[in-house]
């Protein structure tokens, strides 16, 4: 599988100043194979002009969603996806969504601003290869948890990564910081060795991409850009 970052930032970016410097993040959203989006936010189709990429969405056959806040949900977006064809699939926890190329499950996600936040594994039928994609969300229930070790093995785990390397912020109770992601990483060594951060707010990180990277290095995390393209 190939991942396609179109955003990796928090709810603070001004979207309004989009550029394609990998300083700018926007609101994140992930393509997997030209052809499963998940989170149709209003970001979208500004990446395809500004990184050139016309046609980007031709293929999209099939569209998910974490959570409706409006950095992750665009209906206009949606509706412009519909309209080229892509069928958006609701999803709650627990549920299994069986693709043509992937099986796509949800989890319960620790986000409580939204209602039935979820978080995801998406596996595909052609390979085998696995990723859990978890934004937005904090330190996760214990169930999710339990849900993900009896599923198995893992290729690459993706998680909210918020609050950087910042101790004591409120927003721990839904969001991440950079040591709750290498407890979970570090927990979840047993059935995956590579993990990843998203959903980086613009107030909480250093200001470049690469200060960002080299102060999530000392806790074994790969820094996500928008316009990363991923084999997993």
């Amino acid at each position: 599988m190939e991942l396609l970052f179109l955003g990796t930032g928090a709810a603070d970016w001004d979207i309004r100043k989009a550029d394609a410097s990998p300083d700018f993040r926007r609101f994140s959203s992930l393509l997997v194979d030209d052809g499963l989006l998940i989170d149709p936010g209003p970001c979208v189709y500004e990446f395809e002009r500004t990184f050139g990429y016309e046609g980007l969405y031709r293929n999209v056959t099939d569209v998910i969603l974490t959570h409706p806040h409006g950095d992750h949900f665009s209906r206009e977006t949606l509706s412009r996806l519909e309209s080229d064809g892509a069928v958006f699939h609701p999803m709650k926890a627990g549920d299994t969504l069986e693709l043509d190329r992937y099986v796509v499950r949800a989890y319960a996600a620790n986000h409580r601003t939204a209602e039935d936040p979820v978080h995801f594994t998406v596996e595909s039928k052609e390979d085998g290869k696995r990723f859990f994609y978890g934004c937005d969300g904090a330190w996760m229930f214990y169930e999710t948890y339990r849900a993900l070790m009896e599923y198995g093995h893992l290729d690459l785990m993706i998680f909210d990564c918020t609050i950087g390397d910042i101790r004591g912020d409120y927003r721990i109770f839904e969001h991440n910081n950079a040591v709750m992601v290498s407890e979970m990483a570090a927990t979840f060594s047993g059935i995956c060795s590579r993990f990843m951060v998203s959903h980086l707010a613009r107030t909480l990180h250093p200001a470049t991409h690469a200060e960002t990277v080299k102060a999530l290095e000392k806790f074994g995390l790969e820094c996500a850009r928008d316009n990363l393209r991923v084999t997993v």
